[in-house]
């Protein structure tokens, strides 16, 4: 249940809301970079035949 905020009840929301955003921004940062990474040692890998 959400405490009764008065009158800060849109500002602590929207500092939620903000952070989250933020959190899960940084997560599909370094999830995409992970992919770009992996991608890349994929690459790499097949070119010196280790791949399989």
């Amino acid at each position: 249940m959400m405490p009764d905020l008065g009158a800060y009840a849109m500002e602590v929301s929207l500092a939620y809301l903000v952070s989250l955003g933020l959190i899960f921004g940084l997560a599909g940062v370094y999830w995409l970079r992970g992919r770009a990474v992996r991608r890349q040692l994929d690459e790499i890998e097949t070119r010196r035949g280790k791949n399989g």
